[in-house]
Formats: structure tokens, C-alpha cells, sequence
């Protein structure tokens, strides 16, 4: 067939007329499927997260009403809104005796009613500080320190204080910690013990820092309370407390620290009980430095000895007495002003106590430790005629060694050589203890590494306020290296572990070689602690030298 343009004809065979309809065909369906791909639709993602906060639309009566008289609150939101962890976030200044209902709490509402139980005082200044409690129902957004203000006057007291809050320890301040004004007039040392403040506010979690607002001119006494009760009141054996020395005059353009610290407990001891056939569990509050513990039976005096208990951290002792057919045994315990007397009843138990010894120190030995072994029982004596100290060319080496009473630890010091192989055997009869015991044939193994493998620290502290210092290096919590000062301001710490370590500076005001609390009646701050503000870093074979400014 012939196929005519505007400017030519040609012949088309049936072949060619047959193909090009098969391209057509095809190019209508590449078209079809481009028209489909584009008209369809995408999923449905919602559109963007909702990270606004609610709005409130009204409050009755409105926020900062003057002369209020009723005894209910209505506060409305432009959205569902709920309450939660109220009673743990809302701070109510001045603190009411008779908590106001306030609901809903947990389930979802656009409103918060707030019923008042409490008799309100008149010409004063109340806030309800709701902290973070108020969220939006579906994507939990809070209106964060929404804070709901009335005056039973005819003002609403404008006055704030605010500082910050420091933990006399701890290198962070716990959270939530109350923040409270007392009247200084009427304040006495029993007052934190046995009456709610007249403000109050809280650090919630923002950790360090305070603000007391809406707040009388006035003469005040200031007191800083973890308060685990969370009654208002001081309780040393669970609170920690801060409070300064002197009263504060409102107003003021001072910023106010406070340190909290928690009291060291006054000496108490439990009753003591049987462990075993010749040892009795004695548990106590307080320090035990100071302790004597006398026991009797019959009216005659027991020879007994004291033994920390082996459990970290627990308060308490052991008191191994004779293996002596006794049915109980009076005990008498001591500590300063107190005095408390016992009587332990005794059975025949299964079990006794006998000398056992255990290796304290690891498989590797630091430079700067010594060799130390632990009994399970007091010791008495060590026969060192009847210990040998090889090295690895099974060449004697010389040591020392001595009994630290109350740990009952051997200690076992020597020159230590580099990459080096001990040996340590303890013939029979080397070790005697309280029961005239002695140990059976011991032996161990351990080993030194390079001194290139340690690192080297100096520390130089300048505006040093005074002498002793306590110096520690730490690991997270735990004190790895200390030094005592009482002139020089220049600290060395040779071969350590290479580690990251926090630094602290502790004034050892009564040189007692240790971190003393504060005693809120005798007015007593905590020892000061200064943290060094960033981790050293000591590595392997390098000697590191560090400034450290004692603001």
C-alpha cells in the first residue's frame, strides 16, 4: 500500500504496516502505565509531629487575682491536657496542711480543677508551680513551670531569692531538692524538725539551681532539704539538709549556695546475734572508731576480738570469742556517751569458724601496692622464718610483713622488679590466729608488669586556702590513689593504671585522714570538697602534669 505525506508517497509492504501498529500498540501501553505511576498516591503519614505545647484559654478566677475568697480553681486548655506524677512535681508555696483535690489526674480532660481543703491565711501570696505534670494528650508535650498565682490581700508579693544547689559530696546535686524560707524571727534550731516553712519551693530535676518567688519583704533563715518523706520536715536519718549560717533580708540581689550533706548517724548498736559456734554478728549505726566492746560470763571478763565484717559497705562486726562451753555471754558497748549492755544467748551450732587464708591482691601486683593475704579469723602472730619469697630464678627475696588488726590482713612488702615472677610459700605454722591455729602449707603465684605499662601523675594546686588536704583519684565512684598533704602543694602519683580519672581536693579541717559530714544543731558544714572540673587522661609510659586552680 502507498502512505502519502505533504511532500512524498511511499509504499508500505503489509510486514512493515503490521509493525508499526505493534509499536503503537506498545508506546499506548508505556503511556498508560507513566499516567498511572503518576496519579498514584503516596501513604498517609499524618503530617508533621505535634511538638506544641498546650495553650490555657481561661482560668476561674484569672492567674494573679487578688483578694480570692473561694475555695475552687478551674483552668481550661485549648486542648485534651493530662495530669501526671502531681504529687511528686506540683510545689504549692506556702505549703497548705490539707493537700487541694485536684483532678482529673491520668485520664485525659481540656480542664484542671483545683478544690482547695486547706483554711488559706489572709493577706498572703499563694502559687501552685505544676513543674512539668501538664502534657498534651496525644504527643505528651508539657507546659513546662506553668505556675497558678492568687493574694487573700489586696497585691500579690512580687519578691524572689534564687541560687543553686551543691551536694557537699557528690561531684552532681540530687534532683528535686526543697528550697524553704522560714521566718527568722520565730526560727529556732527545731524548727526545720517540727514546722512546714512559709515558702517553698522545689529544683525539681533541673538539678543545681533554685528560685523562691512571690515572696514578702522580710528577714528570713534559709534551709535546703532532700526530703525523701516529702512531709516538709527534717528527718537526719534520711534527709539530707544545707542551710546557712546567717538570715537573709528580702529584698535582695543575691545569689545563695547551698550545700547539702547528710548527718552521720549517732552511735546505736543492734542486739548481737550468733553466727556460729565462736563468733557473734554485731550490727550499728553511726562510726565506729570510737567503739569498746567488753563481754563477761559469769562475772568474769572474755577475751574476745574485733573483726570487721567481710561484706563492703554493711555496718557491722564480728566478735570472735573462746571455744569455751559458755550458755551466753554479757556484752557491754561503748562509743562516747553511749553506753548499751547485751546478753547474747549461745547454742551449739554445726559450724565454727577456723583460720582460713585467702590471697587479696591479683594475679598482678602494681608497683605501688604490697602483697597482702586475708584471714577469716583474728590473727595473733607471723613466723616469717617460715615464709620464702622467690623469684622467678627461685632467688630469695627480702620482705617485711605486719598484721593490720580488724581487717585482719597480712601485708607483705618487698623491692619489686620489672616483669617479674613471684613465687610466695607459707610453710606450716607460719600464721597463728585467736584459736591458736595454725595454717597448713600455702602457696602463690603472681607477677609484675613494666613500668612502661604504668603511667606518672603530678598535680600542682595552686591558691591553696589551707593545710591538711586530703588528694584522691577516682574511677566513677571508687577512690583508686590518695595522698595527704600538710605543706607541700605539689602531688605525685607514680605508676598508675593508665585510666581516666576525676580528681578531688578534700580540706581535712580536722585531720582525721578522712571526708567528715556536717552536723546541722552544732551549726557544722561538711568538710569542702573541690572536684577538678575534667577527667585526666594518664596512659601508658606518659608522665602527665596538671594545674589545678582551688577557686
Amino acid at each position: 500500500m502507498y502512505v502519502c505525506t505533504n511532500y512524498s508517497c511511499y509504499f508500505v509492504t503489509p510486514l512493515f504496516e503490521k509493525m508499526t501498529k505493534l509499536k503503537n500498540i506498545a508506546f499506548l501501553l508505556a503511556s498508560l502505565l507513566l499516567l498511572t505511576n503518576c496519579a498514584k498516591r503516596g501513604t498517609i503519614t499524618g503530617g508533621s509531629k505535634d511538638t506544641i505545647a498546650p495553650t490555657i484559654t481561661n482560668s476561674s478566677p484569672e492567674n494573679f487575682k487578688t483578694n480570692f475568697k473561694g475555695n475552687e480553681i478551674k483552668i481550661s486548655f485549648d486542648e485534651l491536657i493530662k495530669v501526671k506524677d502531681i504529687n511528686k512535681q506540683l510545689i504549692i508555696s506556702p505549703p497548705m496542711k490539707k493537700q487541694p483535690v485536684i483532678v482529673p489526674q491520668g485520664s485525659a480532660s481540656k480542664f484542671i480543677s483545683i478544690k482547695i481543703l486547706d483554711t488559706l491565711q489572709p493577706n498572703t501570696t499563694y502559687s501552685f508551680n505544676f513543674g512539668q505534670s501538664i502534657t498534651d494528650n496525644n504527643e505528651g508535650n508539657p507546659y513546662s513551670q506553668f505556675k497558678y498565682v492568687f493574694s487573700t490581700g489586696s497585691y500579690v508579693d512580687s519578691l524572689t531569692v534564687v541560687g543553686k544547689i551543691k551536694d557537699a559530696f557528690e561531684q552532681k546535686p540530687d534532683n528535686f531538692v526543697s528550697v524553704m524560707l522560714y521566718d527568722a524571727k520565730t526560727f529556732t534550731d527545731s524548727t526545720v524538725y517540727k514546722e512546714t516553712p512559709l515558702y517553698i519551693t522545689n529544683t525539681l530535676d533541673s538539678l543545681k539551681v533554685f528560685s523562691l518567688e512571690n515572696l514578702k519583704e522580710g528577714t528570713y533563715k534559709i534551709v535546703a532539704m532532700k526530703d525523701k518523706s516529702n512531709n516538709n520536715i527534717y528527718n537526719p536519718a534520711i534527709d539530707k539538709i544545707g542551710f546557712l549560717d546567717f538570715p537573709i533580708t528580702i529584698p535582695t540581689s543575691d545569689m545563695f549556695e547551698l550545700e547539702l550533706f547528710q548527718e552521720k548517724k549517732p552511735f546505736k548498736a543492734d542486739k548481737p546475734t550468733q553466727e556460729s559456734n565462736n563468733k557473734l554478728f554485731l550490727g550499728y549505726d553511726g562510726d565506729f572508731k570510737n567503739t569498746k566492746i567488753t563481754t563477761k560470763y559469769n562475772n568474769k571478763e572474755v577475751p574476745v576480738r574485733i573483726m570487721k565484717y567481710p561484706e563492703k559497705n554493711k555496718d557491722s562486726v564480728q566478735i570472735f570469742y573462746p571455744n569455751v562451753k559458755m550458755d551466753s555471754l554479757e556484752i557491754a558497748v561503748t562509743n562516747g556517751t553511749y553506753s548499751k549492755n547485751f546478753i547474747a544467748k549461745l547454742k551449739d551450732l554445726k559450724e565454727s569458724d577456723s583460720l582460713t587464708i585467702e590471697k587479696k591482691t591479683g594475679g598482678i601486683l602494681a608497683f605501688r601496692d604490697s602483697f597482702t593475704l586475708k584471714s577469716k579469723t583474728p590473727l595473733t602472730s607471723i613466723d616469717e622464718s617460715k615464709i620464702i619469697l622467690r623469684n622467678k630464678d627461685s632467688v630469695a627475696v627480702k620482705f617485711t610483713s605486719r598484721i593490720i588488726e580488724f581487717e585482719e590482713e597480712i601485708v607483705f612488702d618487698f623491692k619489686k622488679e620489672e616483669d617479674e615472677k613471684y613465687t610466695m610459700e607459707l610453710l606450716p605454722g607460719a600464721i597463728k590466729d585467736f584459736y591458736e591455729t595454725t595454717n597448713d602449707s600455702l602457696k602463690y603465684n603472681f607477677s609484675t608488669k613494666q613500668l612502661a605499662d604504668y603511667g606518672n601523675l603530678k598535680i600542682n594546686l595552686i591558691n591553696n586556702k589551707r593545710f591538711p588536704f586530703i588528694i584522691e583519684l577516682m574511677d566513677k565512684n571508687e577512690v583508686l590513689y590518695k595522698a595527704t598533704s600538710t605543706k607541700e602543694t605539689s602531688i605525685y602519683f607514680e605508676t598508675i593504671e593508665p585510666k581516666l580519672y576525676t580528681i578531688r581536693i578534700i580540706y581535712d579541717d580536722n585531720s582525721d585522714n578522712e571526708w567528715t559530714t556536717g552536723n546541722y544543731l552544732a551549726k557544722k558544714q561538711a568538710e569542702e570538697i573541690i572536684y577538678f572540673p575534667k577527667l585526666i587522661d594518664v596512659r601508658a609510659n606518659w608522665d602527665v602534669e596538671q594545674d589545678f586552680i582551688l577557686d
